[in-house]
């Protein structure tokens, strides 16, 4: 028996993969099963459901820290990355109902906005009752650190293991292990959380985001020691490389993982190109809004382009970003690196994003069979590969 299809269109298509169709059209299943793409006039205009703008793939956000949702709006913009962390910090101890609420809140912000898969960092495990029941699907990265202390990596490590192992129920939610950033994470933690992630599977690490990164791993300087020192943290096991922070970090993880380098804002095309040759499944991902409003700068587009790097867009946290939504991500980027085709950044949020969490056989993009989701994009119908005026991601519901 053939069951009833869709057939939805729109005045640009763009399929998830670096193309955009003009009215084109998708047929799809009442359950958002891909039957076909189609190009205009394949069908008569009766059959057709038409969304003015853009139709896109779902999105996916490939990193973010749901469990700050409660901070939203209590940290200050532009501070630099080390206040901004102090902040956090400060911040931390909140009513456990009013922590739950504002993570259930924006979990279906997030699935509004048509974002279909996440990449989440947790400390705690204060999301796990909402991912447990969100539509969404998540794959949570538990965030380990220990200071650049070797001698407390143990009994850190044996902190976040129990968080992990709430995480990992067999056969629903989906984990793995990861370190927060070059600076936080010991050796002796790093083999540590190499160990636990014994088969391969994905992790995220923070890069690069700020100067004071580069200069500790340069020479000893930089706000890091002082800011540790403030928190009554021993550093003194920390020795300088002489070389920037990403050459510690892919010398201390394990190249069998997919590997997600997330912010990258200082990173250059040398740097670049000396972790893809360490790793060939280097996902870099980008939070512009992030940037923004914690150290008021960006990466340098041109450089991910002119390495042929594999983008995917995030939101961080809502703490860092004024809301957790991936298509004010891409009109961001449009705004500062309007060089980039649409298409393409579609797929830094659809297609990348998705192999980046493992998920590209079924979401990502208008590939026959996958069931990806359908987001509309009300961009002009006379310019709708012009997002930067958009204001609206809407999922299509079946």
């Amino acid at each position: 028996m053939n069951r009833k299809t869709r057939k939805i269109t729109s005045d640009r298509i763009f399929t998830g993969d670096g193309r955009a169709i003009a009215d084109g059209i998708i047929e799809i299943t009442d359950e958002g099963i891909i039957k076909g793409l189609f190009y205009p006039n394949t069908f008569s205009s009766e059959e057709l459901e038409y969304y003015p703008g853009a139709i896109i793939p779902g999105m996916i956000n490939a990193h973010c820290h749901l469990e700050l949702s409660h901070l939203a709006g209590r940290v200050n913009t532009g501070t630099g990355l080390l206040p901004f962390l102090k902040s956090v910090v400060t911040f931390r101890d909140i009513d456990p109902s009013i922590i739950a609420g504002e993570i259930t809140k924006q979990d279906q912000y997030m699935f509004d906005q048509g974002i279909v898969a996440v990449g989440d960092i947790s400390n705690t495990t204060d999301t796990l009752s909402t991912k447990q029941a969100s539509p969404i699907f998540y794959h949570t990265f538990v965030e380990m650190f220990d200071f650049m202390m070797p001698d407390l990596a143990d009994q850190y490590y044996k902190q976040y293991l129990k968080v992990y192992e709430a995480f990992a129920i067999p056969g629903t939610l989906s984990v793995s292990a990861t370190p927060h950033a070059p600076y936080t994470v010991s050796a002796e933690l790093f083999d540590k959380i190499n160990a636990l992630n014994h088969a391969p599977t994905r992790i995220s690490i923070h890069n690069q985001e700020t100067m004071d990164e580069s200069r500790l791993f340069m020479d000893g300087s930089g706000g890091f020691p002082a800011f540790f020192e403030g928190f009554g943290i021993d550093f003194s096991a920390f020795k300088p490389t002489g070389l920037t922070s990403i050459h510690y970090s892919i010398n201390k993880m394990d190249p069998k993982h997919m590997t997600l380098m997330v912010h990258n804002t200082l990173t250059d095309a040398n740097e670049i190109e000396l972790a893809q040759r360490w790793n060939n499944r280097i996902v870099w991902v980008t939070c512009p809004n992030a940037n923004l409003y914690i150290e008021n700068r960006l990466p340098d587009y041109s450089i991910f382009k002119r390495t042929k790097a594999k983008v995917a867009i995030g939101t961080d946290s809502i703490t860092s970003n004024w809301q957790l939504s991936i298509l004010e991500e891409m009109k961001t980027i449009a705004k500062y690196a309007s060089h980039i085709p649409v298409a393409e950044l579609v797929k830094w949020a659809t297609l990348n994003g998705a192999e980046s969490l493992g998920l590209q056989n079924r979401l990502g993009s208008f590939d026959v069979d996958k069931q990806p989701g359908l987001v509309w994009i009300n961009t002009d119908p006379m310019d709708p590969e012009n997002i930067r005026h958009a204001d609206k991601a809407q999922r299509i519901d079946f």
